[in-house]
């Protein structure tokens, strides 16, 4: 079951019109969580705001939005002034372009969700999501979601379709800014070559059922310490020496062992080895 609607509208392909709704497609709803409790009673505790100046409570109905416009001076704004710029909804998004999958640049991905039809358009959700399969393609529509205009990009996934928010342009930080101090090195020959072979050992298949989050199984496990009255252990987190010899540590990873015992001998190197003639004799 995909669980209660996020969102509830249509998909408009074209003239037509297919009745969907949205559905979080992830949750951190399974991992462990706690409580935050008073030490001394056990009774747990709640967030409040308050003065920063008087540390009185202050009360929801007393509580109003500020923009800061200069050191602690602020414009306030009344909940219907902010509700009014909050962009109109016909609960409609629209397919404004198809882009091919190699031109999608998944920096710009902000939360997944599944997008199921009603069943009065089982059809039409079905046309949409086989043409774009064998288009090979993902669509760009628009829709006003959680009080936003947001961009979303909606491709076939197994026997439905996933719809995912866009970050705006604005909040995705340049990669060209974030690299700028990274020096221009050329890596080649043997070196390259070790990088290319220890990837080529490690092939596999994208499987997220293998991936394990080790935190929230020992954060379970103490749980279950604490519960049946088990002494917890703290361990020692392992100290990692960082390799100070690239070739050394590419080697050692390929399985090839030490690289001085491994490093091939030059001519000179072996000429150094061979056995040297006898000297001859001075006539006398």
């Amino acid at each position: 079951m995909a669980g209660r609607a996020l969102w509830k509208g249509f998909l408009k392909f074209a003239e037509i019109s297919c009745p969907v709704a949205l559905h979080s497609a992830a949750s951190t709803s399974e991992r462990v969580s706690f409580n935050t409790l008073n030490r001394m009673t056990g009774n747990r505790v709640r967030r409040e705001y308050v003065d920063i100046n008087t540390w009185k409570v202050v009360e929801k109905e007393d509580q109003i939005k500020g923009y800061e416009v200069d050191d602690n001076r602020y414009i306030l704004f009344e909940p219907d002034e902010l509700s009014a710029v909050v962009p109109p909804s016909d609960k409609t998004l629209r397919i404004q372009s198809y882009v091919p999958f190699q031109e999608i640049d998944d920096l710009y991905f902000d939360k997944p969700y599944y997008l199921l039809p009603d069943r009065l358009g089982e059809e039409t959700f079905v046309l949409i999501r086989d043409a774009m399969r064998e288009s090979n393609v993902g669509a760009l529509a628009q829709a006003v979601l959680f009080r936003r205009l947001r961009t979303v990009l909606i491709r076939a996934h197994g026997d439905g379709l996933i719809a995912t928010t866009l970050n705006f342009d604005y909040q995705v930080r340049s990669a060209k800014d974030a690299f700028a101090d990274i020096p221009a090195l050329k890596i080649e020959g043997e070196m390259l070559d070790l990088a290319k072979h220890i990837i080529k050992t490690k092939a596999g298949v994208f499987d997220p059922r293998t991936f394990d989050d080790r935190y929230d199984a020992a954060l379970a496990e103490l749980v279950k310490a604490k519960i049946e009255g088990r002494a917890v252990k703290v361990k020692k987190q392992p100290k990692v020496e960082p390799s100070t010899n690239l070739m050394e540590a590419l080697r050692m990873s390929a399985g090839f062992g030490s690289a001085r015992a491994s490093k091939p001998r030059t001519a000179a190197a072996r000429a150094d080895l061979a056995p040297r003639p006898a000297a001859r004799k001075k006539a006398g």
